[in-house]
This record gives structure tokens, sequence and C-alpha cells, in this order.
């Protein structure tokens, strides 16, 4: 396929890497302010469900629209209104800091920017690095680093100034201001006006994308997904609540375990970029998030702080496993003109991650607290267990055992249709 050459600064991915980094913040500073909105606007255990879950409502379909309008329109007339956009979905809890509906607001529009921006700015990323493993390593840093500080930071201010409510947004105000200056001039990616944009309605690509079509999206990819965010979300979000009282509820302790779990996540994704076998970087983050869950069983039982900080270790290794290797396998099954549809398809099953509170939960009202880190074990080592057998299945089924199965079939049948 041809694709017109661009000429792109060396550091272009730099500037939407600090996008990704900014819009990353804006959408996880929020993780430990629950504990702030709880107490100080007293609110029910389903309005503060509520808040966590109005960001995914609309970031699902923000990530739907987002990359397959990139592929089509180019990635920085998609990414940059929503990059701009950021700053203000987090000006409405400022401005609104004791009004449900006007927090509801933002966090919604919180969603919709992070939708949009992470599939087609991954995309992005991958367009203007020279290579894929090196453009998922960004991207992935970028993701990280945004979701990491944004809860630390924001936890930290909460913790200490006088103003709990309103403070703690005040550094993505700045942060997402300079993101949107600086990506207003960054090129397009050297695909990112491909032939596909011209095609005739008669030819136009279906939807979903070729490669989510295909069984190996489902069996490989999709399975881990979830435990991407689903593995932090345990973390940062029930872990805190499970092992602090109600006197001691700490938003300080929330965003130690934000830096404990992001810290492990970043510190593991060099080996998970690595290695030649994505399936095998799966299984191994599926392995770390049914660890973590073990871990928690007992730190739940005993309102222990030190195994929960623990279990975030591992869960964070989760995180940072299932990340790089699953964003490595979206990509190479990606077609150019398709790219950022399929990495915003990856990144909307991994967002149902958001769910494992909810599930957590559910589990608690019908198990116990210790009950529910129980089943969640089980639930994911089974997943674990999947994984790692039909990893086995495509190792004896294929005529060269050695390297990489699915970057093998990936760069086959890129442009195939799925059975």
């Amino acid at each position: 396929m041809a694709s017109t050459t661009v000429t792109r600064s060396p550091h272009a991915w730099m500037r939407i890497a600090f996008a990704m980094f900014a819009v990353g913040w804006g959408a996880n500073q929020f993780s430990p302010m629950l504990i702030v909105y709880r107490h100080e606007l007293r609110l029910t255990a389903g309005e503060v469900a509520g808040l966590f879950l109005v960001y995914a409502l609309t970031l699902i379909p923000g990530l739907l629209v987002g990359g397959p309008a990139s592929d089509r329109f180019g990635r920085r007339p998609v990414v940059w209104p929503f990059v701009a956009l950021s700053p203000l979905a987090t000006l409405l809890l400022v401005l609104g800091p004791r009004s449900l509906a006007v927090i509801a607001v933002g966090r919604a529009l919180a969603g919709l920017c992070s939708g949009v921006v992470f599939g087609a700015a991954t995309a992005w990323v991958q367009e203007v690095s020279p290579d894929e493993g090196l453009s998922v390593r960004r991207s992935a840093l970028a993701l990280t680093g945004g979701f990491g500080l944004g809860p630390v930071v924001a936890a930290g201010l909460a913790q200490w100034v006088s103003d709990p409510l309103v403070v703690p947004y005040l550094p993505h105000l700045v942060i997402g201001t300079a993101a949107a200056a600086v990506l207003a001039g960054t090129p397009e990616g050297a695909t990112s006006r491909s032939p596909a944009r011209v095609r005739p309605a008669a030819t136009a690509r279906r939807w979903p994308p070729a490669a989510v079509r295909t069984r190996r999206f489902w069996l490989a990819v999709a399975p881990g997904s979830p435990l991407v965010f689903g593995s932090v979300a345990l973390a940062i979000v029930v872990l805190p609540e499970e092992v602090t009282s109600a006197r001691t509820l700490s938003a300080g302790f929330a965003g130690l375990m934000t830096v404990v779990s992001f810290a492990a996540g970043v510190a593991v994704q060099p080996f998970a970029r690595r290695l030649r076998d994505m399936l095998a970087g799966v299984v191994a983050g599926l392995g770390c998030a049914a660890a973590g869950c073990a871990v928690g069983i007992a730190a739940v039982a005993s309102a222990d702080r030190v195994l929960a900080g623990v279990a975030a270790v591992f869960l964070g290794l989760a995180y940072g496993l299932c990340l790089v290797s699953g964003l490595r396998q979206a990509e190479h099954m990606a077609s150019p003109d398709e790219r950022g549809a399929v990495i915003a398809c990856y990144y909307a099953v991994a967002y149902l991650g958001f769910a494992v509170p909810y599930l957590a939960a559910g589990l608690g009202a019908l198990a116990g607290k210790t009950g529910a880190f129980v089943a969640l074990t089980a639930i994911i080592a089974g997943l674990a267990l999947w994984t790692a057998g039909y990893a086995a299945s495509l190792r004896r089924s294929s005529a060269r055992p050695e390297g990489d199965m699915i970057v093998r079939w990936s760069r086959g049948n890129r442009n195939s249709v799925s059975r």
C-alpha cells in the first residue's frame, strides 16, 4: 500500500506522548478523590460507584469513534481538540466541587477525551516512531506516567491542603493546557493520509476492523485485556477501602498504593517489550494478577496495609505486562489504514477492567470481602491457564515453532477478513 511521505520532527513523538500523559493525568487524578468525595459530600456507596462508572460510559464510545475517525481524517484533527478539552473537564470539577451533577459531567467529558485520545494517539506515536516495539514502549510509558502521577499528586494535595475538593485539580489545568499548546503544530504520521481516505463508498472498510473480526483477536488478545486496568483498579480503588476502617480512610494511602502499583508497571515494561512471544507476556501478566489477588485475600482478611502494598506490586506488574504485550499484538495485527481503529478496540476491551470493582462488590455481597478475593483469584488463574494453553496450541500447530506465533500470523494476514 502506498503512503504519502511526510517530513516530521524527530521529537514529534514527545509532543504526542506528553499529550497522552496529560490526558492520562486528568483521567486518573480522580481515583483517590473518591475517598474525599465520599466523606466531604457524604455520598452513598452507589453515588461513589456512579461517579466511577460515568467515566467508562463515555470513554468506550470515545474509543470506538476516535480511532476510526483518526484513520479517516488524520491523527491531529481528531486528537488535538480532545486534548484541549481535557483541562476543561477538570475545570468543571474546580467550579462545582460540591455539585454531584457538575462532577458527573466533568467526569463524563474526561472519559470522552480519554477515549478519543488514547487509541488515536497511540497509533500516531507508532507512525512517528522508527519501529513498532519502541512505539509501544513510548505509548505505554506515557499512559502509565499520567495514570500514576496524576492520582499521586491529587492524593497528596487532598491529604494536606486546606481545600481538598479544589486544589488537587489545579496541576492538571496547567499540564493539560501546556499539552494542547505543544501538540498544535505536531506533524501527521507517515501513514496518516493513506489511500483508504479516498476509497469510493463501495469499497469502504467494514466495522469492526479486519483484525478484530478474527478468532485470534478474541482468543489471544481479548482474554487478558481487561486485566490491564482491572489490576490497577483493584490496587488503587478496591484494596485501599478494604484494608482501612471508616475512621482511617486516607487519600494519602490510596496515593501510596498508586505509586507502588504504577512503579511496578513501569519497571516491568522493558522486559515485556523484549519478549519474542507476546502471549508469554500476557500469561505472565495474568499470573501476576492472580498472585496479587491471592495476597489480597490475606490483606483483606487481616486489614493489613503492608500486605495490600505487596498485592499492589503484583497487580502493577500485571498491568505493565498485559498492557505492553496486548498493545504489541494489536499493533502487529492491524493494517496501516485501520491502525487507530484496532488499537481503539483493544483499549475498549481493556477498559472493561474498570468493572472489576463492581464485580468485587457483587462477589463481596455474596461471599464476603475475603471470599470476593478468593473468587477473583480463581477467575484470573483460570484465564491464565486458558491463555497458556492457547499459546501452547499455537506453537504445536506451527510449522516453525520458534519465534512469535502472533507476529508471523499477523504479518501474513493483516489485510485478510476473519473467518
